[in-house]
């Protein structure tokens, strides 16, 4: 390599990796966008997690509602943001937990989490909600704080052990139509996926 070259990019590098520093949106935006997927009664009250520097996840505001949301994360490429019932916390928490640790499979997550309700280490409700928005990037406008075409919303609600026995609820993917989905597993929920 010429010395020529080599001090290029030396130069160029600083740059570089300033061009790739992640956006952090500001708390206002993460909460806005985070509410999004929740019915307009519940947002006002609801607890929001997100992030002051990448990676961190911290509580930007303290919520008396019964949800808690998830802000963007900013360090993926795609938008996601989800809310859920509190009673779930321990649960969330936990999955990302083992996820910060490592421990990233998502069937090794759920082993170690449903090994630990079995024992009672963490409760789980008898139900509660899950409301998500994903989509690809690009597809979330932050100034306006609104979601293109491309963005997909999801609901969820939790029934830990049910089956399709205990429902009446088929196992057999649906769009349009409730599905359950982990049955028999404390993960166990009814899927709702809207067409759009």
């Amino acid at each position: 390599m010429s010395r020529v070259f080599m001090l290029a990019a030396l130069i160029a590098t600083p740059f570089a990796l300033q061009a790739q520093a992640v956006v952090i949106p500001s708390p206002e935006a993460q909460i806005a966008a985070a509410v999004l997927p929740l019915p307009e009664e519940f947002r006002a009250e609801a607890t929001v997690l997100g992030y002051r520097v990448p990676g961190t996840l911290v509580t930007l505001r303290e919520g008396s509602g019964a949800m808690v949301c998830l802000a963007d994360n900013p360090t993926e490429a795609r938008f996601h943001v989800a809310c859920y019932h509190r009673d779930l916390e321990p649960f969330m928490a936990r999955g990302r937990a083992l996820r910060a640790s490592g421990v990233t499979d998502a069937d090794s997550v759920d082993a170690v989490r449903f090994a630990e309700v079995k024992a009672g280490t963490i409760r789980m409700p008898d139900r509660g909600a899950l409301w998500q928005m994903t989509g690809p990037a690009g597809s979330f406008d932050w100034v306006s704080n609104t979601a293109d075409s491309t963005v997909r919303s999801l609901y969820v609600i939790y029934i830990p052990g049910a089956t399709a026995a205990s429902t009446g609820i088929s196992t057999a993917p649906a769009v349009n139509l409730p599905w359950l989905m982990f049955p028999g597993t404390p993960k166990a929920h009814i899927m709702f996926v809207p067409r759009m």
